[in-house]
C-alpha cells in the first residue's frame, strides 16, 4: 500500500512535505488536496486509503518533527480533497492527528491543532463520533505550557462548539461520564475549558444538563473556591443558571443534590458555604417529600451555618432553619425523627451558642410535634440535655428548662429531673451560686413552684450531705423570698394556718427547711406562725449562732424591709393582736450584733411600734418591757383562730432533731480536723527527729595501738 502511495504522489511532493520551511509544506499539502480530489472524483477510494496510510506512517508517526508537521498538514489537505466524502476515511484520518496532541514538540501540537481545525470544519457532524477523544485531548491542551498552543487550542474548541450545538447526533450519556472525571481538575485553564463546556452545552435545548447536574455539581462548587477570580465568577455564573433551571422544572433529583450541598455547607471557603446554603434553602422551599429523608442531613449543614461569621450565611441559614421547621412530616413519608435528635444532640456540643439555641428549638418542635415517637429516644438524649444545665450562656440554660418542663410532664421525668439538679447544685457550687437562683425560678414557671418547691423538699430531706442541704435550703428560701415567680407560692404559705393546702405546704417544706435555723424562721414569717418562730429561735443554742448564721439572719433582717414583708410590718400597728410577732423580732434583735447594720435596721423599725396608753408598763417605762409584759399577757391569744390546725410542738422535735444532728457533724468535722491536724503535726516531728539523728556526726576515737615491745 506504501508503495502504491508512492507512485501516487511524486517525491518532489513528499520531499517538500517534510521540509522545514512551513511554506513548502503548505504548497505540498496543497498538490496532496488536488491529488485526493481526482482519487477521489475516479472513485478510487483504496488509494486514498494508501495515501492516508503514507502520511501516517510515514510522516506522522516519524521521529522527524518536520516530518510529523508535513503528515499532519497532508492528513488535513487529504480532508479537504474529500470534501463530503471525507466522513469514510475519518477513522484513519481522526487518530493520528489527536496522538499529535500529545507530542513532546510545541508545534507539531500547534499544527495537530490546525489540522483537526481544518478537518473540523469539512466533516462537521459526522465529526460527533469522536467528540470524546477530541473533548479529551482539548481538555489537556488548554493547560498547555506554550502559549501558541492554547491560542490554537481554544479555536478548536470555539469550533467544535458550535459542532456539537448544530448536531443531533450528539450524546450526553456517554459525555457526562468523561466530564464528571475531568471536573477534579485543579488547573485553572481546564476548569475555565469545562465550565465553559457546560454552559455552552446547558444552552442547547435539546440537551439535558439539569438532568445530569448531580454528576457535575460538586465539581462546580469546588471551583467557587478557586483563586481566580474569573473562574469564581464563571462557577458561580453557572450555578446561578441551574439554579433558576431548577425553579422551573417539575422534575429535579433532588436528593443526589443535597448529599453535595450538605457536604459543601461546610466548606472552609466563605462563598462556597454561603452558595450551598442558598441552594439549600431553595431545596427545602421546593423540594418537598423528595427532601424528607435528607432533613437530618441538612439540618446538620445548616445549624452551624447558623453561628457562621459572615452575617449573610447566617440570615439564609435560619431562614432555611424556619423553613426546614415549619414543614410537617411524618415517618410514613420517611422522616426520621432519630436521626434529626442525633445531629440536634450533637450541636448541643457546639461552641457557638446561637447553634446550641436553635438545636434546642428542635427538640421542643419535635417533642410538641410527636411525643410519642420523641420517648422511644428519650434514653439517649436526656443525659446530654441534663448536661446542658451547665451551659455558661443563660438563654441556652432557659431553652434547656423549657424542653425538660415538656419531658417533665411524665412524673418519672420529673423526679429525674429534680435529682439531677440537686446532684449538680452539690457537685458544682458555682453554679448553684450564678444559676441556681435562674434554674429554679424558671422551672417554678414552666412546672409550678408548689410542684417544684414539694419535690426539691422531698429530695433533700434525706440528703446525705448536711452542709449541702443547708446551702440549698438557704438558697430556695432566699429565692422564696425574693422571686416575683413565686408570689402565688408565698400567698399560700400565708394561709398555712388556716388553709388546708397551705398547711399541707408549710408542712412538706418544714420538713427539709430544718436543715437551715434561718431559713425556718423565714418560712414561719411567711406563714404567720410567729408563735412557733419565737420557739424556734429560743431553742437555738449557742453552738448555732455562729457566722454564717449571723449572715443568713442579716439577709432575713434586710428581707423585712422589701414589699414581700409589707404585711408583717402592718402588722406592727396592732402590737396587742400580734404579740407573738413582736417577740420574734425582740429576739432576732437580741441575736444581732449591737454594731451591725442590721441591728441598727431592727431596731429603728421596732422603735416605730404604736404602743397604747392601755398596754402595762413598767416603772422603768422601758419599751423591751412592755413587749415582754404584752407577750406574756398574749400568751392566752393565738396569732390566728386555727393556729393548732398544726402540731407545733411536734414541728419544734423536729426541728431541734435535725439541728442536733447538724451540730454533732460539726463536732465531728472538728474532730476529724484536729486527729488530722495531729497526724500531720506528728510526722512532721517524725521527720525532723529523723533529720537531726542522720546528721548528727559520730564522736571518732583514736585507733588503739598495741605496747611496744620492751628490748
Amino acid at each position: 500500500m506504501a508503495a502504491d502511495a508512492l507512485s501516487i504522489i511524486p517525491g518532489a511532493v513528499l520531499r517538500n512535505l517534510a521540509d522545514k520551511l512551513y511554506e513548502k509544506r503548505k504548497n505540498a499539502a496543497l498538490e496532496i488536496e488536488g491529488i485526493v480530489k481526482q482519487l477521489s472524483t475516479a472513485g478510487e477510494h483504496d488509494k486514498i486509503a494508501a495515501v492516508i496510510g503514507l502520511l501516517t506512517n510515514d510522516f506522522t508517526y516519524s521521529p522527524q518533527a518536520n516530518h510529523r508537521k508535513g503528515g499532519l498538514i497532508g492528513l488535513a489537505a487529504v480532508t479537504v480533497g474529500l470534501t463530503s466524502e471525507a466522513a469514510q476515511h475519518l477513522e484513519l484520518i481522526v487518530p493520528p492527528v489527536l496522538n499529535s496532541f500529545l507530542d513532546q514538540d510545541s508545534r507539531v501540537r500547534y499544527y495537530a491543532c490546525e489540522a483537526l481545525y481544518n478537518i473540523a470544519k469539512v466533516v462537521r457532524g459526522d465529526f460527533i463520533i469522536y467528540f470524546n477523544k477530541i473533548f479529551d485531548a482539548l481538555c489537556k491542551l488548554s493547560a498547555d505550557s506554550d502559549a501558541n498552543v492554547q491560542s490554537a487550542a481554544h479555536l478548536l474548541d470555539r469550533l467544535v462548539k458550535d459542532i456539537v450545538t448544530e448536531s443531533d447526533q450528539f450524546s450526553i450519556e456517554e459525555f457526562i461520564p468523561l466530564l464528571r472525571e475531568r471536573m477534579n481538575v485543579l488547573n485553572p485553564y481546564v476548569r475555565q475549558f469545562l465550565v465553559g463546556w457546560i454552559t455552552v452545552l446547558d444552552s442547547v435545548p435539546d440537551i439535558d444538563m439539569l438532568g445530569f447536574l448531580p454528576d457535575f455539581l460538586d465539581g462546580l462548587f469546588n471551583m467557587l473556591s478557586d483563586s481566580s477570580h474569573e473562574i469564581r465568577q464563571q462557577a458561580d455564573a453557572a450555578l446561578s443558571e441551574f439554579l433558576q433551571e431548577i425553579k422551573n422544572s417539575p422534575n429535579v433529583d433532588y436528593g443526589r443534590m443535597a448529599e453535595i450541598l450538605v457536604r459543601r455547607a461546610g466548606s472552609p471557603d466563605e462563598f462556597t458555604r454561603l452558595t450551598s446554603i442558598t441552594w439549600i434553602n431553595e431545596f427545602v422551599k421546593l423540594g418537598g417529600e423528595q427532601l424528607v429523608p435528607y432533613y437530618a442531613d441538612i439540618l446538620g449543614a445548616i445549624l452551624p451555618c447558623i453561628s457562621d461569621e459572615e452575617e449573610k450565611i447566617r440570615v439564609v441559614a435560619r431562614e432555611t432553619n424556619e423553613e426546614l421547621r415549619a414543614i410537617k412530616a411524618d415517618q410514613a413519608e420517611g422522616f426520621d425523627i432519630g436521626a434529626i435528635l442525633v445531629i440536634a444532640k450533637r450541636e448541643l456540643n457546639s461552641e457557638h451558642e446561637a447553634t446550641r439555641i436553635e438545636a434546642l428549638h428542635w427538640f421542643s418542635t419535635l417533642l410538641v410535634r410527636g411525643r410519642a415517637e420523641f420517648s422511644a429516644y428519650l434514653d439517649g438524649i436526656f443525659e446530654p440535655l441534663l448536661n446542658a444545665l451547665s451551659d455558661p450562656s443563660d438563654a441556652v440554660v432557659l431553652l434547656v428548662l423549657e424542653v425538660h418542663a415538656h419531658i417533665a410532664e411524665e412524673y418519672h421525668h420529673f423526679q429525674h429531673l429534680m435529682s439531677y439538679l440537686i446532684h449538680t447544685f452539690h457537685n458544682n457550687h458555682v453554679l448553684l451560686e450564678k444559676r441556681g437562683a435562674l434554674i429554679v425560678r424558671r422551672l417554678c414557671v414552666l412546672l409550678g413552684a408548689e410542684k417544684v418547691y414539694r419535690e426539691f423538699s422531698t429530695i433533700l430531706q434525706t440528703e446525705g450531705d448536711l452542709d449541702f442541704a443547708s446551702t440549698m435550703v438557704q438558697a430556695l428560701n432566699l429565692i422564696l423570698l425574693t422571686s416575683t415567680e413565686l408570689a402565688e407560692l408565698r400567698s399560700l404559705l400565708k394561709k398555712s394556718l388556716v388553709d388546708t393546702c397551705g398547711k399541707d405546704l408549710f408542712l412538706s417544706l418544714y420538713a427539709s427547711w430544718c436543715h437551715s435555723p434561718m431559713a425556718t424562721i423565714s418560712l414561719c414569717l411567711l406563714a404567720q406562725a410567729y408563735n412557733h418562730a419565737s420557739s424556734v429561735i429560743q431553742s437555738l443554742g449557742e453552738e448555732d449562732i455562729n457566722v454564717k448564721f449571723l449572715v443568713q439572719l442579716d439577709k432575713l433582717i434586710r428581707l423585712l424591709e422589701t414589699p414581700v414583708f409589707a404585711y408583717l410590718r402592718l402588722q406592727l400597728l396592732e402590737p396587742g393582736k400580734h404579740t407573738w410577732l413582736l417577740k420574734t423580732l425582740y429576739g432576732l434583735l437580741m441575736l444581732l450584733p449591737q454594731q451591725s447594720a442590721a441591728f441598727k435596721i431592727l431596731r429603728t423599725r421596732l422603735k416605730t411600734v404604736p404602743f397604747s396608753e392601755n398596754l402595762k408598763r413598767t416603772s422603768s417605762a422601758n419599751p423591751y418591757s412592755q413587749i415582754l409584759q404584752v407577750t406574756e399577757d398574749g400568751n392566752r391569744n393565738q396569732d390566728v383562730p386555727n393556729y393548732s390546725a398544726i402540731d407545733f410542738s411536734s414541728r419544734l422535735q423536729q426541728f431541734g432533731s435535725m439541728q442536733q444532728q447538724h451540730r454533732n457533724h460539726l463536732k465531728n468535722q472538728l474532730q476529724s480536723r484536729k486527729s488530722a491536724s495531729a497526724a500531720v503535726l506528728s510526722q512532721e516531728i517524725q521527720r525532723y527527729e529523723e533529720s537531726q539523728s542522720s546528721s548528727t556526726p559520730e564522736i571518732s576515737r583514736p585507733p588503739s595501738r598495741a605496747p611496744k615491745a620492751i628490748s
